[in-house]
């Protein structure tokens, strides 16, 4: 046992890495061997360590899972053709997750615990980074309410831990997605513009009867009057009318994506129309009929660029124009690839390096 920083530092004995081909697995099923774990208790945070990665003794009666207490992030770790690990914009998802830890009444993890034991752990486990062109490694931060009781408040004890894991292309293929006018993913004055894990619970059963249609995702429209898109599965929504990018503005129904405002920098410094407003379903689907809607898609840390081909909307399909004929966000996704692998400047100090 050693420590750097207060962060006390077991090593596994063995690694797996050799076990599994970190370029080729499936997202989300391969773990790396470490995890980092901080502790928050009497009112402070207590101590910090790097372990194995393993499973963790839980009580049934833990408040995260009976009251929702839980909030995660999601973000990216690069290898260049050096060998040398970068992070994508890491201090913006420190912001967002204490963002979310205020709106669920969590305590905020200050940033030399975040950031500390994020780049110790990944000095350990660089060998799991993916050196192919489309690989990366997903870093999962997430805080939990950890107190043994059961009554509905605030927990007086919490974990915070980063687990990782190699990953290629979240979507192999373009995707069709159904307009849902049902079902809602976010209510105004709700949880909808923070990473609270009960968003993502509650997703689940409207997207399984979209892919019992024959889509894979769904669009999310406004819960007061379905009139008004919003976002699409776990991602920021984007449509290219015209010479024109236009997203949804930001709201409290409306996650404040870091790759969505990457897309939006890159497209004003290319000289690009950019529009944050309402974007109404009419507007959608008068611009399609009018030959305007040239591109769909949509955006996220897993995702990065998900082309959108098709949208499920009335009981009709809209079909959108090929991928080969995207010339903006083919250019987005070529772009961010080529800054975050270390082949083109960084000229917005996005990457940070290990």
């Amino acid at each position: 046992m050693t420590s750097t920083v207060n962060i006390h530092i077991d090593k596994t004995t063995k690694s797996r890495v050799a076990d599994y081909d970190v370029n080729n697995v499936p997202f989300g099923k391969c773990f790396s061997d470490h995890m980092f774990i901080a502790e928050y208790a009497d009112g402070k945070w207590q101590t910090s360590k790097i372990c194995p990665y393993g499973d963790m003794p839980l009580s049934y009666a833990m408040s995260a899972l009976h009251y929702g207490q839980a909030i995660f992030e999601g973000m990216k770790a690069y290898k260049n053709e050096n060998g040398e690990v970068s992070l994508f914009r890491p201090l913006e998802n420190l912001k967002r997750l204490n963002k979310s830890a205020i709106r669920m009444c969590m305590p905020e993890v200050p940033e030399e615990i975040f950031m500390g034991g994020l780049i110790e752990l990944l000095k350990l486990d660089a060998a799991w980074v993916p050196t192919s062109e489309t690989g990366s490694l997903y870093i999962r931060p997430f805080l939990i309410a950890t107190e043994e009781a059961i009554g509905v408040k605030s927990s007086e004890n919490y974990k915070f831990i980063i687990i990782t894991c190699p990953a290629g292309k979240y979507y192999s293929e373009p995707i069709k997605v159904l307009v849902e006018t049902n079902y809602f993913r976010a209510v105004i004055g709700g949880v909808g513009n923070v990473k609270a894990a009960g968003n993502y619970g509650r997703s689940l059963y409207p997207t399984k009867l979209a892919q019992q249609k024959g889509y894979q995702q769904v669009i999310w429209t406004d819960s007061a009057t379905h009139q008004y898109v919003e976002e699409s599965g776990t991602m920021n929504l984007m449509f290219v009318l015209g010479d024109t990018l236009i997203t949804p503005a930001l709201s409290d129904t409306i996650l404040a994506g870091i790759t969505r405002d990457s897309v939006l920098e890159l497209a004003r410094s290319w000289g690009m129309k950019v529009e944050e407003r309402k974007v109404s379903l009419k507007e959608i689907y008068e611009a399609y009929e009018k030959g305007e809607l040239k591109e769909a898609f949509g955006c996220g840390t897993a995702a990065t660029i998900a082309q959108i081909v098709g949208i499920g909307y009335e009981g009709k399909d809209l079909v959108l124009p090929p991928v080969s004929e995207r010339k903006f966000s083919t250019k987005v996704d070529e772009t961010l690839r080529m800054i975050r692998k270390g082949k083109s400047e960084d000229k917005f100090n996005w990457m940070m390096k290990i």
